[in-house]
């Protein structure tokens, strides 16, 4: 049976992480706090934020100003999806493309 957790980041109850993401207070309360859906919403967020401060990984500061704008992205003030707030599906939100096609015009 999965265990369900009261996500603070969606404001309800849902499966939670089978363990802590990584050790350390942080990583315990992220398993204790988060469900899985708010979790797998982490990922991009992280990538937005390293790309925009252009955040080496390697430096220890970049690390800790990546853990504690996760802290802030899953526990702070404005943290919790506004109320009616649904995931949407894969892909949707994109703009219909015109032309029906993918990829690079062709060559004349």
């Amino acid at each position: 049976m999965a265990r369900t957790v009261y996500c603070v980041k969606l404001q309800r109850e849902l499966p939670g992480l089978e363990k802590p993401p990584f050790p350390g207070k942080l990583g315990q309360r992220i398993y204790e706090q988060i469900s899985q859906q708010a979790f797998g919403m982490w990922p991009a967020q992280q990538t937005l934020i390293i790309n925009h401060y252009g955040l080496n990984m390697g430096d220890p500061e970049a690390r800790k100003i990546l853990r504690e704008q996760m802290e802030e992205f899953f526990f702070g003030k404005d943290a919790a999806m506004p109320p009616g707030w649904t995931a949407e599906a894969a892909g949707a939100g994109a703009p219909p493309r015109k032309g029906g096609g993918g990829g690079a015009p062709r060559r004349k």
